[in-house]
C-alpha cells in the first residue's frame, strides 16, 4: 500500500509549554491553600511538558488529518477530510498573552466520549494558515468526490428504475382503491 503524500505537517510554538505551566498555575493561586500545589505542579510539570510536545503531531495528507498525542496513554487519530465539518480557532486570555491559538476539529458524526471537540490542538505555529490549509483540502477532496460520482451515476434510467416506478404505480393504484372503498363504506 502507498504511503499518503504529506502536504503540510504542523509545527508547534515553543511558548506553548509555557501556557501549559502558567495556566494552570494562576488558576491553583486563585486560592491562598493550593499556592503549594501550584508551585509543586511548576516544578514537576518542566519535567513532562517536553515529552508531550515532542509526542504531539499534527499532518496533513490528500485525504487525512493525522494527529498523534500523548505520554503515557497515547491518542492516534486519523480524519478523513471528507468527515471534517468544522476547524474552530480558539483564544483565550493567557493564550492571548502568549500570542498562541487553540484548534479544535469537529467532524460528522464524531465520537468524542465528552461530546465536544474530536480533537484540541494547541500552540501550532501558523494556526490560521494551517487552518485554510485543512479546509483548502477538504473543500478539493470533496469536489473530487462529487466529480467522480457524478461520472458513476448512470445517464438514463435502468430497468431496476423501471421496475421500481411500475411497482410505486401499483401501490399508489391501490391506496386510490382502497380511499375509494373506504369513502363508499362511510356512505
Amino acid at each position: 500500500m502507498n504511503e499518503p503524500t504529506i502536504l503540510r505537517k504542523a509545527e508547534f510554538d515553543p511558548k506553548v509549554k509555557s501556557y501549559w505551566i502558567l495556566g494552570p498555575v494562576i488558576v491553583l493561586s486563585i486560592f491562598i491553600i493550593t499556592i503549594p500545589v501550584a508551585i509543586l505542579y511548576a516544578l514537576i510539570a518542566r519535567m513532562f511538558i517536553d515529552r508531550k510536545l515532542d509526542n504531539m503531531s499534527c499532518t496533513l495528507t490528500e485525504h487525512t488529518l493525522d494527529i498523534r498525542m500523548g505520554i503515557w496513554n497515547k491518542t492516534e487519530s486519523t480524519i478523513p477530510l471528507e468527515k471534517i465539518t468544522d476547524l474552530q480557532l480558539f483564544q483565550g486570555p493567557i493564550m492571548r498573552y502568549f500570542g498562541i491559538h487553540g484548534f479544535k476539529v469537529e467532524t460528522a458524526g464524531q465520537s468524542s466520549p465528552t461530546g465536544g471537540a474530536l480533537v484540541n490542538l494547541i500552540g501550532i505555529v501558523d494556526t490560521k494558515e494551517f487552518r485554510q490549509a485543512v479546509l483548502d483540502q477538504r473543500d478539493r477532496t470533496n469536489a473530487g468526490t462529487s466529480q467522480s460520482a457524478a461520472i458513476a451515476q448512470p445517464a438514463a434510467p435502468t430497468n431496476a428504475d423501471a421496475k421500481t416506478t411500475e411497482l410505486l404505480a401499483d401501490i399508489r393504484d391501490s391506496l386510490h382503491r382502497i380511499e375509494q372503498h373506504i369513502t363508499n363504506n362511510a356512505d
